[in-house]
């Protein structure tokens, strides 16, 4: 009597799963951002484009320009009262950019590392001056200014932004979230409080310094109520101020364009430079 041999029965192999393809359900999210793209580009495109067209022509909005040309870009690039308005445009930016990360970063630190009677108080009274509009103050800052004799000068129209409660914020939101052990292993070791900010604090703080140094560059280039109001003399006039007169003086559209298209550059330029160190705060966002 012979036993029947009985293979072991297995177990069908289970099928691989097929990935599932997203590219249908995409396809209207990717649509929606083309459009949003090309309808944030387009006045820039517009602008490019008047920029580039000859003086005294017929153009857009009514026919595409038959050629295009630099002349305008070169006009305004030789003319001394275009070069002055940048150059006062570029001291105030670059100078305000300076203190405000140097008086922010220290403000920051002592906020979020020291302890000191009145210290959340003072913050929170601090940070109240954001509520209050800069048009209510404006006149009286004017007054002010103008009884130091103050008025159209470099240091009465950069002094008045200095206090930027926003900025100490930031850096204050920041510099809390530093591990306090580096700041107590340096106190051991004996450190000043000035190393301590220099190599402790400003090493550690470069994205958000980074990250505030290009708000702070856009919003003081692009500033033109406080220079307005503060400057008097067309030597003084930072560049926003000065293309607004170039409408009042009738210049030709494309001379208007080509000086907006110019005023773009510095902007674009700090942007670049510093992206590295945007891409990076944001990606420290909520990391300690």
């Amino acid at each position: 009597m012979t036993l029947t041999e009985t293979k072991p029965v297995t177990a069908a192999p289970a099928r691989a799963a097929k990935p599932r393809r997203r590219g249908g359900r995409q396809w209207p999210f990717a649509l929606l951002l083309g459009l949003v793209a090309v309808l944030t580009v387009s006045p820039f495109l517009l602008m490019l484009v008047l920029a580039l067209s000859p003086k005294n022509e017929p153009t857009l909005p009514h026919q595409w320009p038959d050629e295009l040309t630099l002349d305008n870009v070169v006009t305004n690039l030789t003319s001394s009262g275009f070069l002055g308005w940048t150059l006062n445009s570029f001291i105030y930016a670059a100078v305000s950019v300076v203190i405000i990360l140097l008086t922010a970063s220290m403000a920051g630190y002592a906020f979020a590392k020291k302890r000191f009677p009145g210290r959340d108080a003072l913050m929170w009274a601090f940070l109240a001056t954001m509520m209050v509009p800069f048009q209510a103050t404006l006149i009286p800052l004017f007054i002010l200014i103008s009884d130091l004799n103050g008025a159209d000068t470099f240091w009465g129209l950069i002094v008045p932004t200095l206090a930027n409660s926003q900025a100490v914020f930031l850096m204050r939101q920041f510099i809390r979230d530093l591990p306090d052990e580096l700041f107590e292993a340096a106190k051991v070791d004996g450190a000043p409080e000035w190393r301590i900010y220099l190599q402790i604090v400003v090493p550690l703080t470069k994205p958000i310094l980074a990250t505030l140094g290009v708000f702070v560059f856009l919003w003081h280039w692009n500033d033109f109520l406080w220079p307005l109001v503060a400057t008097s003399s067309e030597e003084m006039r930072t560049l926003t101020v000065g293309l607004s007169t170039l409408r009042g003086e009738q210049f030709p559209q494309s001379m208007e364009m080509a000086a907006a298209a110019i005023s773009v550059v510095p902007c674009l330029a700090v942007f670049f430079l510093l992206q590295r160190y945007l891409v990076n705060s944001i990606a420290m966002t909520g990391l300690k």
